[in-house]
């Protein structure tokens, strides 16, 4: 059976009444047509899509201080030291996740810890790969603290699909490992940021599961 995230269950019902009701009228007006048949099958379809966008599976997560897990579900597209202007204001090891419709949206904590800033940032819906997406989207910071790794911020940022992010994190909250951390309606990025340099056991191009996949791990 499939699990749903509690964010897609109301989308999911407006979705059924309103593809049951178009299909209703449809039928009332054209009967036993071949369009009929067709609107039927294609709201399957999307229904089934919809759906799909919202599945929330198991995962074996296992709460581990000494690495950061990937807090989402996707395709590794950057890995590049850079310059984090927001919090750090200072050099950072980037990793970006791209999310796309397929995948799960669930977003996790990297990390277990003490949220130190938490901030939603509404903005554009460039595309999620566009340079300036990371900076000009609507878009999420979060920072988590522990011992082991002192400080790492995750960013999600919303693309040209998706338009709603949901975070659930708030300052001074104490969070888990691997905990649903938010969401993201639709797909698009999560960046993570951590101390520059950081050796990783991720390369461009991989896949990874958001709770699962060891982003890098303590040496």
């Amino acid at each position: 059976m499939i699990r749903i995230h509690p964010e897609g269950k109301r989308i999911l019902a407006t979705t059924f009444f309103s593809l049951v009701i178009i299909n209703i009228l449809v039928y009332q007006f054209l009967g036993r047509h071949w369009l009929t048949f067709s609107l039927m099958i294609i709201s399957i379809v999307i229904y089934v899509l919809v759906l799909q966008f919202f599945r929330n599976p198991k995962r074996n997560i296992q709460p581990d201080p000494d690495v950061v897990i990937a807090p989402a579900d996707g395709k590794v597209v950057v890995i590049e030291n850079t310059q984090e202007d927001e919090y750090f204001k200072g050099a950072r090891l980037q990793v970006s996740i791209f999310m796309s419709p397929l995948n799960v949206h669930v977003n996790r904590y990297p990390i277990g810890g003490t949220i130190d800033f938490a901030k939603y940032h509404p903005g554009k819906y460039l595309v999620a790969w566009h340079p300036k997406a990371s900076t000009l989207n609507e878009r999420t910071t979060v920072v988590v603290e522990n011992e082991t790794w002192g400080k790492v911020l995750y960013r999600q940022i919303a693309g040209a699909v998706a338009r709603r992010i949901v975070m659930y994190p708030k300052e001074g909250m104490q969070v888990m490992q691997g905990a649903d951390s938010g969401f993201i309606k639709f797909g698009s990025r999560l960046d993570i940021f951590l101390p520059p340099d950081t050796p990783v056991d991720v390369k461009i191009g991989d896949v990874v599961k958001g709770g699962e996949t060891i982003i890098c791990r303590r040496v």
